[in-house]
Protein backbone atom coordinates (compact mmCIF):
# COMPACT_ATOMS: atom_id res chain seq x y z
CA UNK A 1 0.00 0.00 0.00
CA UNK A 2 1.25 3.59 -0.80
CA UNK A 3 2.31 6.08 1.68
CA UNK A 4 -0.01 9.38 2.21
CA UNK A 5 -0.43 11.68 4.61
CA UNK A 6 -2.76 12.90 6.81
CA UNK A 7 -3.08 15.24 9.98
CA UNK A 8 -4.38 16.19 13.58
CA UNK A 9 -5.05 19.74 14.71
CA UNK A 10 -4.93 20.16 18.13
CA UNK A 11 -8.05 22.68 19.06
CA UNK A 12 -6.86 25.81 21.23
CA UNK A 13 -8.88 24.55 24.20
CA UNK A 14 -6.27 21.43 24.37
CA UNK A 15 -3.56 23.37 23.84
CA UNK A 16 -4.36 26.18 26.75
CA UNK A 17 -5.09 23.05 29.34
CA UNK A 18 -1.89 21.74 28.63
CA UNK A 19 -3.09 18.89 27.19
CA UNK A 20 -0.79 18.62 24.09
CA UNK A 21 1.67 15.99 25.33
CA UNK A 22 -0.64 13.80 26.48
CA UNK A 23 -2.44 14.12 22.45
CA UNK A 24 0.78 13.71 21.48
CA UNK A 25 2.34 10.54 23.51
CA UNK A 26 -0.93 9.10 22.64
CA UNK A 27 -0.69 9.58 19.00
CA UNK A 28 3.17 8.56 18.86
CA UNK A 29 3.54 5.40 21.15
CA UNK A 30 0.23 3.49 19.69
CA UNK A 31 1.19 4.15 15.40
CA UNK A 32 3.49 2.73 13.01
CA UNK A 33 3.22 5.68 11.14
CA UNK A 34 5.67 8.17 11.11
CA UNK A 35 5.33 12.24 12.13
CA UNK A 36 6.59 14.05 9.70
CA UNK A 37 5.78 17.82 10.73
CA UNK A 38 4.30 20.25 13.08
CA UNK A 39 3.19 23.75 13.42
CA UNK A 40 1.86 26.13 15.85
CA UNK A 41 -0.60 28.71 14.07
CA UNK A 42 -3.59 30.76 14.60
CA UNK A 43 -6.12 31.15 12.49
CA UNK A 44 -7.53 34.15 10.94
CA UNK A 45 -11.49 34.70 9.75
CA UNK A 46 -10.76 33.41 6.38
CA UNK A 47 -9.07 30.28 6.90
CA UNK A 48 -11.78 29.54 9.67
CA UNK A 49 -14.97 30.18 7.04
CA UNK A 50 -12.67 27.79 4.21
CA UNK A 51 -12.11 25.04 6.76
CA UNK A 52 -15.32 25.40 8.09
CA UNK A 53 -17.12 25.22 4.60
CA UNK A 54 -14.70 22.49 3.59
CA UNK A 55 -16.20 20.13 6.55
CA UNK A 56 -19.84 20.84 5.72
CA UNK A 57 -19.43 19.96 1.71
CA UNK A 58 -16.99 16.69 1.98
CA UNK A 59 -18.47 13.39 3.10
CA UNK A 60 -15.96 11.83 5.56
CA UNK A 61 -18.04 9.13 6.74
CA UNK A 62 -19.92 11.11 9.27
CA UNK A 63 -23.96 11.69 9.25
CA UNK A 64 -24.94 15.25 8.09
CA UNK A 65 -25.59 16.12 11.62
CA UNK A 66 -21.87 15.63 13.17
CA UNK A 67 -20.30 17.37 10.21
CA UNK A 68 -22.20 20.60 11.12
CA UNK A 69 -21.53 20.25 14.84
CA UNK A 70 -17.50 20.16 13.83
CA UNK A 71 -18.48 23.04 11.45
CA UNK A 72 -19.98 25.01 14.17
CA UNK A 73 -16.97 23.61 16.62
CA UNK A 74 -14.73 25.21 13.90
CA UNK A 75 -16.52 28.53 13.42
CA UNK A 76 -16.69 28.75 17.48
CA UNK A 77 -13.83 28.18 18.71
CA UNK A 78 -10.79 28.48 15.91
CA UNK A 79 -12.00 31.82 15.00
CA UNK A 80 -10.27 34.96 16.88
CA UNK A 81 -12.28 36.58 19.47
CA UNK A 82 -11.76 39.74 21.00
CA UNK A 83 -9.02 40.56 18.56
CA UNK A 84 -6.59 37.58 19.22
CA UNK A 85 -6.21 34.71 17.48
CA UNK A 86 -6.00 31.35 19.24
CA UNK A 87 -3.32 28.60 18.71
CA UNK A 88 -4.03 25.71 17.19
CA UNK A 89 -1.06 22.90 16.05
CA UNK A 90 -1.07 20.57 13.18
CA UNK A 91 0.43 17.32 13.31
CA UNK A 92 1.39 15.91 10.18
CA UNK A 93 2.14 11.97 9.57
CA UNK A 94 2.95 9.67 7.06
CA UNK A 95 2.40 6.17 6.42
CA UNK A 96 0.02 3.45 5.20
CA UNK A 97 -3.67 4.20 5.65
CA UNK A 98 -2.82 7.41 7.83
CA UNK A 99 -6.57 8.63 8.21
CA UNK A 100 -8.00 5.60 9.98
CA UNK A 101 -5.44 4.61 12.36
CA UNK A 102 -5.06 8.65 13.33
CA UNK A 103 -9.39 8.22 13.36
CA UNK A 104 -8.36 5.06 15.38
CA UNK A 105 -6.87 6.78 17.79
CA UNK A 106 -8.32 10.21 17.91
CA UNK A 107 -11.43 8.03 18.38
CA UNK A 108 -15.12 8.74 17.17
CA UNK A 109 -17.00 12.26 17.51
CA UNK A 110 -20.36 11.02 19.32
CA UNK A 111 -23.96 13.15 18.02
CA UNK A 112 -26.16 10.45 20.47
CA UNK A 113 -25.99 10.49 24.35
CA UNK A 114 -23.46 8.39 26.05
CA UNK A 115 -23.32 7.41 29.41
CA UNK A 116 -20.30 8.37 31.56
CA UNK A 117 -19.77 4.50 32.34
CA UNK A 118 -19.59 3.95 28.48
CA UNK A 119 -16.32 6.11 28.33
CA UNK A 120 -13.14 3.65 28.52
CA UNK A 121 -10.32 6.24 28.21
CA UNK A 122 -9.06 4.13 25.17
CA UNK A 123 -8.72 6.88 22.62
CA UNK A 124 -7.80 10.40 22.63
CA UNK A 125 -11.42 12.15 22.34
CA UNK A 126 -12.73 9.24 25.66
CA UNK A 127 -9.93 11.30 28.11
CA UNK A 128 -9.84 15.01 26.65
CA UNK A 129 -12.89 15.86 24.70
CA UNK A 130 -16.14 16.45 25.84
CA UNK A 131 -20.17 15.89 24.37
CA UNK A 132 -22.72 16.85 26.54
CA UNK A 133 -26.10 17.05 25.40
CA UNK A 134 -28.98 18.86 26.89
CA UNK A 135 -30.91 17.53 29.56
CA UNK A 136 -34.65 18.41 28.17
CA UNK A 137 -33.80 18.19 24.71
CA UNK A 138 -31.98 14.94 23.97
CA UNK A 139 -31.52 16.16 20.51
CA UNK A 140 -29.37 19.34 21.04
CA UNK A 141 -25.87 19.61 22.36
CA UNK A 142 -25.20 22.16 25.26
CA UNK A 143 -21.49 21.79 25.04
CA UNK A 144 -18.92 19.96 22.90
CA UNK A 145 -14.97 19.77 22.76
CA UNK A 146 -13.67 17.40 20.52
CA UNK A 147 -9.90 17.40 21.94
CA UNK A 148 -8.50 17.15 18.12
CA UNK A 149 -9.39 17.13 14.88
CA UNK A 150 -8.80 14.57 11.70
CA UNK A 151 -10.23 13.50 8.66
CA UNK A 152 -11.34 10.29 8.43
CA UNK A 153 -11.07 9.39 4.45
CA UNK A 154 -8.01 10.43 2.64
CA UNK A 155 -10.14 12.92 0.24
CA UNK A 156 -11.08 14.85 2.63
CA UNK A 157 -7.62 14.98 4.70
CA UNK A 158 -6.09 15.91 1.01
CA UNK A 159 -9.00 18.54 0.10
CA UNK A 160 -8.03 20.12 4.24
CA UNK A 161 -4.58 19.86 3.70
CA UNK A 162 -4.65 21.98 0.32
CA UNK A 163 -6.38 24.83 2.47
CA UNK A 164 -3.32 24.36 5.20
CA UNK A 165 -0.48 24.40 1.73
CA UNK A 166 -1.75 27.53 0.56
CA UNK A 167 -2.30 29.64 3.68
CA UNK A 168 0.37 28.45 6.08
CA UNK A 169 3.38 29.74 3.89
CA UNK A 170 1.98 33.63 5.33
CA UNK A 171 1.93 32.97 8.23
CA UNK A 172 4.84 32.89 11.49
CA UNK A 173 6.23 29.88 13.43
CA UNK A 174 6.02 31.72 16.49
CA UNK A 175 2.89 32.85 17.67
CA UNK A 176 2.36 36.05 19.33
CA UNK A 177 -1.29 36.92 20.65
CA UNK A 178 -0.56 37.77 24.12
CA UNK A 179 -0.24 40.57 25.72
CA UNK A 180 2.13 40.26 29.39
CA UNK A 181 1.20 42.37 32.48
CA UNK A 182 4.79 42.50 33.05
CA UNK A 183 6.49 42.16 29.32
CA UNK A 184 10.24 42.92 30.88
CA UNK A 185 10.03 39.85 32.72
CA UNK A 186 9.00 37.24 29.86
CA UNK A 187 11.78 34.91 27.90
CA UNK A 188 11.38 32.75 25.25
CA UNK A 189 13.43 29.67 25.64
CA UNK A 190 14.52 26.85 23.01
CA UNK A 191 13.85 23.62 23.61
CA UNK A 192 15.31 20.50 21.65
CA UNK A 193 13.73 16.59 22.04
CA UNK A 194 16.55 15.18 20.96
CA UNK A 195 16.89 11.98 18.58
CA UNK A 196 17.19 9.01 21.25
CA UNK A 197 13.69 9.88 21.84
CA UNK A 198 12.78 9.30 18.05
CA UNK A 199 14.08 5.79 17.35
CA UNK A 200 10.74 4.17 18.06
CA UNK A 201 7.29 4.31 18.93
CA UNK A 202 7.13 5.72 22.30
CA UNK A 203 5.20 8.23 24.47
CA UNK A 204 8.49 9.94 25.48
CA UNK A 205 8.60 12.94 23.71
CA UNK A 206 4.59 13.77 24.63
CA UNK A 207 5.81 12.73 28.37
CA UNK A 208 8.35 15.44 28.22
CA UNK A 209 6.12 17.86 26.96
CA UNK A 210 3.73 16.99 29.54
CA UNK A 211 6.56 17.59 32.39
CA UNK A 212 7.21 21.02 30.94
CA UNK A 213 3.89 22.03 31.15
CA UNK A 214 4.25 22.35 34.51
CA UNK A 215 6.36 25.72 34.21
CA UNK A 216 3.19 27.23 32.84
CA UNK A 217 4.84 28.54 30.19
CA UNK A 218 3.07 28.81 26.84
CA UNK A 219 3.97 26.84 23.65
CA UNK A 220 4.36 29.20 20.76
CA UNK A 221 6.31 27.41 18.39
CA UNK A 222 6.95 23.78 17.32
CA UNK A 223 8.77 22.34 14.96
CA UNK A 224 10.32 18.53 13.77
CA UNK A 225 13.68 19.22 12.44
CA UNK A 226 16.62 16.78 11.10
CA UNK A 227 19.53 19.27 12.04
CA UNK A 228 22.49 19.27 9.47
CA UNK A 229 26.57 18.67 10.39
CA UNK A 230 26.69 22.41 9.63
CA UNK A 231 23.67 23.43 12.30
CA UNK A 232 25.23 21.02 14.57
CA UNK A 233 28.34 22.69 14.22
CA UNK A 234 26.57 26.25 14.86
CA UNK A 235 24.51 25.39 17.67
CA UNK A 236 27.32 23.07 19.73
CA UNK A 237 30.05 25.22 18.60
CA UNK A 238 30.75 27.13 22.04
CA UNK A 239 30.85 23.44 24.03
CA UNK A 240 33.93 22.33 21.73
CA UNK A 241 36.03 25.15 23.76
CA UNK A 242 34.70 24.22 26.80
CA UNK A 243 35.37 20.38 26.05
CA UNK A 244 39.05 21.27 25.62
CA UNK A 245 39.12 22.75 28.39
CA UNK A 246 37.34 20.80 30.95
CA UNK A 247 38.65 17.22 29.36
CA UNK A 248 41.79 17.92 28.24
CA UNK A 249 43.70 18.04 31.90
CA UNK A 250 41.55 15.04 32.59
CA UNK A 251 42.45 12.89 30.59
CA UNK A 252 46.26 14.32 29.91
CA UNK A 253 46.31 13.00 33.15
CA UNK A 254 44.69 9.71 33.19
CA UNK A 255 47.46 9.59 30.01
CA UNK A 256 50.21 10.47 31.92
CA UNK A 257 49.03 7.70 34.60
CA UNK A 258 48.31 4.84 32.74
CA UNK A 259 51.65 5.21 31.19
CA UNK A 260 53.49 5.18 34.07
CA UNK A 261 51.44 2.21 35.15
CA UNK A 262 52.40 0.11 32.25
CA UNK A 263 56.33 1.21 31.38
CA UNK A 264 57.18 1.85 35.45
CA UNK A 265 58.23 5.16 35.03
CA UNK A 266 57.67 8.38 36.59
CA UNK A 267 56.68 11.12 34.32
CA UNK A 268 57.43 14.77 34.49
CA UNK A 269 54.60 17.48 34.38
CA UNK A 270 55.81 18.66 31.02
CA UNK A 271 54.86 15.24 29.99
CA UNK A 272 51.41 15.65 31.48
CA UNK A 273 51.06 18.95 30.24
CA UNK A 274 52.45 17.74 26.86
CA UNK A 275 49.98 14.85 27.00
CA UNK A 276 46.68 17.06 27.86
CA UNK A 277 47.91 19.32 24.61
CA UNK A 278 47.74 15.66 22.68
CA UNK A 279 45.89 13.42 23.79
CA UNK A 280 43.63 15.38 26.03
CA UNK A 281 42.62 17.59 22.88
CA UNK A 282 41.96 14.96 20.63
CA UNK A 283 39.98 12.50 23.10
CA UNK A 284 37.81 16.33 23.65
CA UNK A 285 37.50 16.61 20.03
CA UNK A 286 36.36 13.33 19.43
CA UNK A 287 33.48 13.81 22.25
CA UNK A 288 32.75 16.87 20.46
CA UNK A 289 32.42 14.55 17.03
CA UNK A 290 30.38 12.17 18.57
CA UNK A 291 27.95 15.40 20.38
CA UNK A 292 27.34 16.26 16.13
CA UNK A 293 26.78 12.97 15.31
CA UNK A 294 24.20 11.84 17.71
CA UNK A 295 22.25 15.58 17.15
CA UNK A 296 22.87 14.96 12.75
CA UNK A 297 23.47 11.42 12.31
CA UNK A 298 26.57 11.98 10.64
CA UNK A 299 29.92 12.80 12.27
CA UNK A 300 31.61 15.82 10.89
CA UNK A 301 35.66 14.18 9.98
CA UNK A 302 33.37 11.56 7.65
CA UNK A 303 30.42 14.43 6.09
CA UNK A 304 31.51 15.06 2.50
CA UNK A 305 31.69 19.18 2.12
CA UNK A 306 29.15 19.14 -0.62
CA UNK A 307 26.62 17.56 2.47
CA UNK A 308 26.91 19.80 5.46
CA UNK A 309 23.75 21.57 5.20
CA UNK A 310 21.80 18.55 3.98
CA UNK A 311 18.84 17.90 6.54
CA UNK A 312 20.21 15.07 8.84
CA UNK A 313 19.52 11.39 8.78
CA UNK A 314 17.89 11.43 12.53
CA UNK A 315 14.94 13.53 13.72
CA UNK A 316 14.35 15.82 17.01
CA UNK A 317 11.61 18.49 18.03
CA UNK A 318 12.33 22.05 18.65
CA UNK A 319 9.74 23.97 20.48
CA UNK A 320 9.48 27.46 21.79
CA UNK A 321 8.14 28.33 25.45
CA UNK A 322 7.24 31.53 26.43
CA UNK A 323 6.36 33.67 29.52
CA UNK A 324 8.02 34.98 33.07
CA UNK A 325 11.27 33.34 33.42
CA UNK A 326 11.28 31.17 30.78
CA UNK A 327 14.67 30.31 31.17
CA UNK A 328 14.77 29.59 34.38
CA UNK A 329 11.57 27.27 35.26
CA UNK A 330 12.15 25.47 32.02
CA UNK A 331 16.06 24.05 33.15
CA UNK A 332 14.38 23.38 36.80
CA UNK A 333 12.42 20.80 34.89
CA UNK A 334 15.11 19.58 33.01
CA UNK A 335 17.86 18.82 35.06
CA UNK A 336 21.54 19.21 35.47
CA UNK A 337 23.37 18.06 32.47
CA UNK A 338 24.34 14.76 33.91
CA UNK A 339 21.19 12.82 34.34
CA UNK A 340 22.85 11.07 37.71
CA UNK A 341 23.11 14.48 39.14
CA UNK A 342 19.49 15.49 38.26
CA UNK A 343 17.39 15.37 41.02
CA UNK A 344 13.82 13.15 41.30
CA UNK A 345 10.95 14.32 38.94
CA UNK A 346 12.88 15.73 36.76
CA UNK A 347 12.87 14.97 33.02
CA UNK A 348 16.55 14.06 32.66
CA UNK A 349 16.44 12.22 35.57
CA UNK A 350 13.31 9.97 34.37
CA UNK A 351 14.77 9.74 30.73
CA UNK A 352 18.38 10.58 30.72
CA UNK A 353 20.96 7.92 29.94
CA UNK A 354 24.39 10.01 30.01
CA UNK A 355 25.75 13.63 29.97
CA UNK A 356 25.51 13.27 25.64
CA UNK A 357 22.25 11.26 25.75
CA UNK A 358 20.10 13.05 28.35
CA UNK A 359 16.85 13.37 26.72
CA UNK A 360 16.64 17.20 25.44
CA UNK A 361 18.09 20.45 25.62
CA UNK A 362 17.30 23.95 26.64
CA UNK A 363 18.76 27.41 26.53
CA UNK A 364 21.10 28.59 29.26
CA UNK A 365 19.90 32.69 28.74
CA UNK A 366 17.68 34.24 26.69
CA UNK A 367 20.87 34.88 24.52
CA UNK A 368 21.58 31.68 23.97
CA UNK A 369 18.16 30.85 22.71
CA UNK A 370 18.30 33.62 20.18
CA UNK A 371 21.42 32.44 19.24
CA UNK A 372 19.80 29.09 18.84
CA UNK A 373 16.37 29.81 17.22
CA UNK A 374 18.87 31.66 14.62
CA UNK A 375 20.86 28.61 13.53
CA UNK A 376 18.01 26.11 13.78
CA UNK A 377 15.83 28.65 11.41
CA UNK A 378 12.82 28.58 13.66
CA UNK A 379 10.71 30.80 11.32
CA UNK A 380 10.91 28.41 8.41
CA UNK A 381 8.61 25.55 8.66
CA UNK A 382 8.76 22.65 5.99
CA UNK A 383 4.86 22.07 7.12
CA UNK A 384 3.86 23.55 3.83
CA UNK A 385 5.99 21.79 1.76
CA UNK A 386 5.46 18.63 2.87
CA UNK A 387 2.03 19.75 2.06
CA UNK A 388 2.29 20.56 -1.10
CA UNK A 389 4.88 18.23 -2.46
CA UNK A 390 2.68 15.07 -1.41
CA UNK A 391 -0.66 16.74 -2.92
CA UNK A 392 1.64 17.54 -6.51
CA UNK A 393 2.19 13.55 -6.44
CA UNK A 394 -1.35 12.32 -6.23
CA UNK A 395 -2.42 15.04 -8.83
Amino acid sequence: MEHSLSYVLVTPYTIAKSRTGGVLARLLSRLDIELVGAQMFAPDDHFVTEYARLIREFDDGDQGKTRELLAQYVEQNLAPSQGRRHRSLILIFRGEDPCRKLSDICGPIHPERRSIDSLTGENIRDTYADLIMDSEDPEKVSYFEPAVLTPRLQATADAHMKLFSGWLPDEQNIVENMMYPNPAKVQRSLVIIKPDNWKYASSKPGTIIDMFSRTGLRIVGVKVHRMSVAEALEFYGPVKDALKEKLGPVFGRKAKEQLETVFKITLSEETEKALAASVGMEYAVDQFEQIVEFMSGVRPSQCPLEELSQPGSVKCMILIYEGENAIGKIRDVLGPTDPLKAPGGTIRREFGSNIMVNTAHASDSAESALREMGVVKIHDNSCHEIMRSYLSMRA
